[in-house]
């Protein structure tokens, strides 16, 4: 059985953690695929946004305690620790956090510790109204180091990340939301549904325009305001592709663009 189901359609790209025996904890081998895996979604023309979830009952319960945390904390030499910063846990967390095209989390069940800090390196959050969140790190002797304790700052505030990460107790999908932590909660088996509409809208939309503006939000996390605006002036004006806004705004004036906002038509 494949630990990594990875497959692509329209347009979309779908990774979902297949180990549910073990609530989608992430092995080294798992570490290794998800990177290759990020890079392939990073590099495939044929595909532009990702969706992220898990099978069972679990989106993912971090890393396997048995396998991944002994070679990267316990045992770690300082060339292996090197190494895991540089990548981070699965890649996007760090390594590959710069991908400008958009990623979903679809999160199923149980999102802890590393599973929860893959879910925050995603873009955008959807969350089942069976998730359960939590960062349980401080249990096992240390605490997030892959971009949980600064996502979670960033996205929820510094008062919800003193509260997770000192407590190590985990909140519902519905406190989530409530935290900005996920912008949606749905009913269970509606999630993908959810997840591939919210793609699909991304997907309607100049590319272009959607992964400068991704960048664009991600470079003025935490500089000064004259700063802030400065880069999003520039990014915006730099990344109009002259062709497509001129196509587009015909479209518009043409009254043409019912169900269109982008170069591909779709159902919205």
């Amino acid at each position: 059985m494949e630990t990594i189901e990875y497959a692509k359609r329209d347009r979309i790209a779908f990774i979902t953690l297949n180990r549910p025996e073990a609530k989608n904890a992430v092995t080294p081998e798992m570490h290794e695929e998800l990177c290759r895996i990020w890079a392939d979604f990073r590099d495939d023309d044929t595909v532009d946004v990702a969706i992220l979830t898990g099978t069972g009952d679990a989106f993912c319960a971090g890393a396997d305690l048995a396998t991944y945390v002994p070679i990267n904390y316990v045992d770690a030499a300082p060339s292996r620790v090197r190494e895991i910063v540089d990548l981070g846990f699965g890649g996007i967390t760090r390594g590959l956090h710069r991908i400008t095209k958009p990623t979903i989390a679809a999160v199923n069940g149980w999102a802890l510790a590393g599973g929860l800090e893959l879910a925050l390196a995603c873009d955008l959050r959807l969350a089942s109204d069976r998730a359960k969140l939590g960062s349980f790190e401080a249990r096992r002797g240390f605490h997030h180091g892959d971009g949980g304790i600064t996502r979670l700052v960033n996205t929820c505030g510094v008062g919800v990340a003193m509260q997770m990460v000192l407590t190590a107790e985990p909140i519902d999908a519905q406190r989530a939301l409530q935290c900005n932590m996920v912008t949606k909660v749905v009913p269970h088996e509606q999630l993908m549904d959810e997840a591939e509409l919210l793609a699909r809208q991304i997907l309607r939309n100049s590319q272009r325009a959607v992964r400068s503006a991704k960048e664009t939000i991600l470079e003025i996390v935490g500089k000064p305001l004259d700063d802030q605006l400065r880069i999003e002036g520039w990014n915006s004006y730099t990344c109009v592709d002259q062709d497509e806004a001129r196509g587009l705004l015909d479209q518009f004036f043409e009254k043409t663009d019912s169900g269109r906002a982008g170069t591909r038509s779709t159902s919205l």
